[in-house]
């Protein structure tokens, strides 16, 4: 069945890279948009064009030539079985890793797509912000951190909604041991020294950074 272990090394090389370049972890972008933003490499082109998810993309392409390359037969299944891992091992092995390995927020799951918050005006000056953030403590001990707010997109005439909560930061979260708990937060924003502000208004999805101590995470 095996024609080139040469081939078959170079395609598991190219593979892992492709895998290391998509995992989903710690950050909620993927690593190696982590690694490239630390290195000041651009993610991404004026056009809109993702170079991390087209070099993850060649990698993938070229690790699936090598491979049909490296066996005699049954090329459409061994292809299959290997798109089908590079679609979900990334996120099997980061959750995996936080339920059992992972300590401090690095243990902490946060459900961004059930995340919301809301904003109204409660007087000429100032803007109520409630949000609901749900997160789980995988680990056995307790975890204490710090939330920040953030736009994921913003551009320069957009209106702030989410990262105007930072206002009255640092937010303090504990979570006991396998604890799963929705943090409620509440603020009240002056904006009376902005031009342009929201009246009110809701977002879902929100996106957020945890810290405790020198650890970091975007979400």
């Amino acid at each position: 069945m095996m024609k080139s272990k040469k081939m078959l090394y170079l395609s598991l090389i190219l593979f892992i890279a492709s895998l290391v370049l998509n995992f989903p972890f710690p950050h909620e972008s993927p690593y190696g948009e982590t690694v490239a933003s630390v290195l000041n490499i651009p993610v991404q082109s004026v056009n809109g064009l993702h170079y991390v998810g087209i070099a993850s993309l060649a990698l993938l392409i070229a690790s699936l030539y090598f491979l049909t390359k490296s066996v005699e037969k049954y090329h459409g299944r061994v292809v299959l079985v290997a798109i089908v891992l590079a679609l979900f091992a990334p996120s099997m092995i980061a959750s995996s890793f936080q339920k059992t390995f992972a300590t401090g927020i690095y243990a902490v799951s946060y459900e961004r797509d059930w995340s919301n918050c809301q904003f109204e005006m409660i007087g000429e000056t100032t803007l109520r912000g409630e949000c609901e953030l749900p997160f789980e403590n995988y680990s056995r001990n307790d975890v204490q951190f710090t939330i920040e707010f953030y736009e994921k997109y913003y551009f320069e005439d957009d209106v702030l909604m989410v990262s105007l909560m930072n206002n009255n930061d640092p937010y303090e979260v504990k979570l006991k041991g396998n604890e799963r708990k929705t943090v409620k937060i509440e603020s009240n924003i002056d904006v009376s020294n902005m031009e342009n502000h929201i009246e009110q208004g809701s977002s879902t999805g929100v996106n957020i950074i945890i810290k405790s101590g020198e650890k970091i995470r975007k979400l």
